[in-house]
């Protein structure tokens, strides 16, 4: 019973480390680099499909994003996808190939985006925690019904203790990477 819920509290707390990656992943550092464009989906003949799904999504140079868009007439409807993220990028067409330019980021920028990384790694680390939570609740219920002893308790929350202790320095790690990688000029 404890094994379950050791199991599925580091299942949880490793699918928060994952999202927190992903949505530093988003957090552009004025490099070009194809997973900026994930999240973006296009209406593709009625669907919302996810841009890459009706694009080829690759690096010009270090600052441009090329989409080369599989159906010539899809071009639009890319560009104005594009255009209406919330990354603040500006498309250029040239033919079939849609070039994405990221502007430099400016010291303030720089320091606003570090700021909001900072603030997705706290919520990481407090979704981390309700996980904590709810595993040594659970573990308490066991206890309260004597399904284990008091001892097997105090050893339940040591590990579930130990778990959180991995996660949130995984996450105080994807933080300083990503604070680091926005503050290279």
């Amino acid at each position: 019973m404890l094994n379950e819920i050791y199991k599925d509290a580091d299942q949880r707390m490793h699918k928060s480390t994952t999202a927190l990656h992903q949505a530093l992943i988003k957090i552009r550092t004025g490099r070009a680099h194809p997973s900026l464009l994930d999240h973006i989906n296009v209406s593709y003949y009625g669907a919302d499909v996810p841009l890459h799904q009706a694009a080829n999504v690759s690096i010009e140079d270090a600052r441009t994003i090329a989409v080369t868009p599989f159906d010539r007439s899809m071009i639009q409807a890319i560009e104005k996808a594009i255009m209406t993220s919330d990354l603040g990028l500006n498309p250029v067409t040239a033919g079939t190939v849609i070039r994405v330019p990221l502007p430099a980021l400016t010291e303030e920028r720089r320091r606003d985006l570090v700021k909001v990384v900072h603030t997705e790694g706290e919520s990481g680390k407090i979704a981390i925690r309700n996980i904590r939570r709810d595993a040594n609740t659970t573990a308490k219920e066991l206890l309260k019904d004597k399904a284990i002893t008091e001892d097997e308790e105090r050893q339940a929350e040591q590990r579930i203790q130990e778990l959180t202790d991995k996660h949130i320095a995984a996450v105080d790690e994807q933080v300083a990477v990503k604070e680091k990688e926005l503050m290279e000029i």
